[in-house]
């Protein structure tokens, strides 16, 4: 999972003087008691400088409604952790809107953490349609999409064009490529994001779902990993690491260290959000405009990935909730989402920026990553979340480094999955 982290920062307050957008015609000076007044919006650290711009239109039209940004750690789990402490006091915390990954919505709203939302109020229609399933929990809206992303596949298209082979569809051209060519050309052939954090979370998630498999149903109440589509997927990665194909320094890493990977011409494929293709394809990357991307590839043709991106949603201890929802209405308006892509490089939630030709000359991925988005599928809803996680890591792990076969493996994953949806 990556949105916007920023290495080392702690926790850092910036207060941001910000210009112009009124949410619902509403007057800056209402008084206390209407559910309006100052603002802290929760994210985790924002790596290219990009919000508080966004912010300045905000403040400026809204001086009694002004947001204080609160960047938190690098690590989504150090983020998650100081936004639950904070709902959590006694005291009304600090946060009035918050900036989650979208696998916390269903947690933190069976926890009580954060507001339901009115539909009405939000321009969900405009949205790519597979991004609001995952700001709901028990049919209702707890937040609203902010920015999207899919796995994408990045390949060496110098490397594929020298040999007159297309990018790969399936796994079995995927598989063929990263044992015969990578080798013929120096590289290693394929890595994603295989440490045990939540990015492995993501790929193993990625791999049963285009196998046809699912791991959770009913919000979590039902455990359904125990298929021959999830041996098929977790099989698939345990092979990579058997076989040589994916490498096994592959599996301590994460976004940054594959993406440098990547970037340094190491590898003739790899598994990484959009962002990637950006630094790849950028002055001073090795493989500048020697980059392609496609979509994931499946057992028998394009394959699913997990949606990934953020929701904002308001704190339950927010003293201002009118005005939390209406910052909300302000940074996914069309304006704001466009330039949540071109200062943020982070893929907008808005379904039109993606049929954009200007936007689509500046960001060429732009249509793979839209066929990617409404092809994907969100990661399991649990309102124990972490704990579910946590578990995926731990067996997929094992399986890859060959601890365990892929079938041991699935069914361990159904008895620990199990234990953790019934407490």
């Amino acid at each position: 999972m990556r949105w916007i982290h920023a290495a080392g920062r702690g926790l850092l307050v910036l207060v941001v003087v910000l210009t112009g957008y009124v949410a619902s015609g509403a007057r800056a000076d209402e008084g206390p008691g209407d559910g309006r007044g100052p603002l802290t919006l929760a994210t985790a650290g924002d790596l290219t400088g990009y919000l508080g711009p966004l912010l300045e239109g905000w403040n400026r039209r809204h001086p009694g409604e002004r947001v204080t940004l609160v960047e938190l750690p690098d690590s989504a789990d150090e983020t998650r952790a100081q936004m639950i402490t904070d709902l959590r006091s006694r005291d009304r915390g600090r946060f009035d809107v918050l900036n989650i990954d979208v696998s916390w919505t269903s947690e933190f709203a069976a926890a009580g953490w954060i507001r339901p939302l009115p539909r009405e109020s939000f321009p969900l229609d405009t949205f790519l349609p597979r991004v609001v399933d995952t700001a709901t929990y028990d049919d209702r809206l707890y937040a609203v999409p902010y920015v999207t992303n899919a796995g994408l596949l990045l390949y060496r298209e110098d490397v594929l064009a020298a040999e007159g082979v297309a990018p790969p569809r399936t796994w079995a051209d995927l598989e063929r490529a990263a044992r015969t060519l990578a080798p013929k050309h120096g590289l290693d052939g394929y890595a994603g994001q295989f440490l045990p954090y939540e990015g492995l979370t993501v790929n193993a998630a990625e791999a049963v779902y285009s196998a046809g498999g699912t791991i959770l149903g009913d919000e979590g109440e039902r455990v359904t990993v125990n298929s021959r589509a999830a041996r098929e997927g977790i099989g698939f990665l345990a092979r990579g690491v058997r076989e040589g194909w994916i490498p096994e320094e592959a599996l301590a890493y994460k976004e940054e260290e594959s993406k440098q990977a990547f970037q340094d011409g190491r590898l003739l494929f790899l598994r990484n959000w959009p962002y990637a293709y950006v630094a790849a394809s950028a002055s001073g990357s090795k493989v500048a405009g020697k980059v392609g991307a496609v979509p994931l590839p499946g057992p028998d043709g394009p394959g699913t990935s997990v949606l990934g991106g953020s929701n904002l949603a308001v704190s339950s201890t927010s003293a201002h909730p009118e005005s939390a929802a209406r910052l909300i209405a302000y940074l996914t308006s069309e304006s704001v989402q466009r330039q949540v892509l071109t200062r943020g490089a982070l893929p907008p939630v808005r379904a039109d920026l993606y049929d954009d030709p200007e936007l689509v000359r500046r960001f060429p991925y732009l249509p793979t990553l839209r066929e990617s988005v409404l092809a994907a599928a969100p990661r399991p809803k649990s309102p124990h979340y972490d704990q579910v996680s946590l578990v995926v890591q731990a067996v997929v792990h094992d399986a890859m480094t060959g601890r365990q076969t892929p079938e041991a493996a699935v069914r361990r994953l159904a008895a620990e999955l199990a234990a953790v949806s019934s407490r």
